[in-house]
């Protein structure tokens, strides 16, 4: 466990009040980590006066990884190949750097499960680090977006069809209720999720998602949001401390119903 610390930390959104954050954090002993609810139009000022209020690093979820990344005085090379950062530490002079866990979550998440081709679904900022991080990590990878032109671009090639895969990672918002078709919106049905040896999914809310339960019941690995979220944490966390992370105490923090029955669009993602 981290020895206390005077330290803060935080998560920046808006909103942010479903974030699971704040609870796997202090359970691995940031224990003055909070949510940090910050309005588009006063982020850039709240993020330049965090380090002067005692804040050593903050995450960053949704809609303010572009506007982290901007802010930057550095940022490391996913941090700016994807053009968003979810993780920003503050120097002793007032500095500010710039990271991105999210991708390196996601291959953490994965583990040591056959990488060789995926198809991701969605090309929003999600599906961007998705893609930088799977192809880095050495998989042939293809995109698949309802509007195929939005896709062009990033770093994968563009289908009009779900493909067979390793790997199919769901990057929109499908799952994010318990919708009786929640396949409408994508180019599969459930009994298509048997060309995937893993499904992953980067929306979380208690139960699984629509995605996640129906690869489940057909025997299918699975990875889902929430896992990811206590990957990319996990990073963050050893940033900021130079400490291994304590995954098993986040995990168990992440997954614990008491934090949170809402559900999120992506993990920090």
């Amino acid at each position: 466990m981290l020895a206390a610390t005077a330290a803060r930390y935080g998560v920046l959104g808006w909103p942010v009040g479903h974030s699971r954050s704040p609870a796997m954090m202090r359970a691995a002993g940031l224990e003055r980590y909070q949510r940090l609810p910050v309005a588009p139009a006063v982020f850039a000022d709240t993020v330049r006066a965090l380090h002067g209020a005692g804040f050593r690093g903050a995450n960053v979820t949704i809609p303010h990884k572009e506007a982290a990344l901007a802010l930057a005085t550095t940022a490391g090379d996913a941090a700016r190949e994807i053009g968003a950062a979810n993780t920003l530490s503050f120097a002793a002079d007032g500095a500010i750097v710039a990271d991105n866990t999210d991708a390196p979550g996601l291959i953490a998440a994965l583990g040591d499960r056959p990488l060789g081709s995926a198809l991701v679904l969605g090309a929003g900022g999600s599906a961007r680090a998705v893609v930088w991080a799977l192809v880095r990590a050495g998989a042939d990878v293809a995109i698949w977006n309802r509007t195929p032109r939005r896709a062009e671009g990033l770093g994968a090639r563009v289908v009009d069809r779900a493909i067979a895969a390793d790997v199919l990672v769901n990057c929109t918002s499908v799952g994010l209720d318990h919708s009786s078709t929640p396949f409408k919106d994508l180019p599969l049905d459930a009994d298509g999720l048997r060309e995937y040896t893993t499904v992953v999914d980067l929306v979380y809310r208690e139960g699984g998602t629509a995605l996640i339960r129906e690869a489940g019941q057909r025997s299918i690995d699975t990875v889902d949001g929430l896992e990811i979220l206590v990957c990319q944490g996990a990073l963050s966390f050893s940033r900021w401390t130079g400490l291994p992370a304590p995954l098993g105490l986040m995990r168990a923090a992440a997954r614990d119903r008491r934090s949170d029955t809402r559900c999120s669009p992506n993990p920090s993602l």
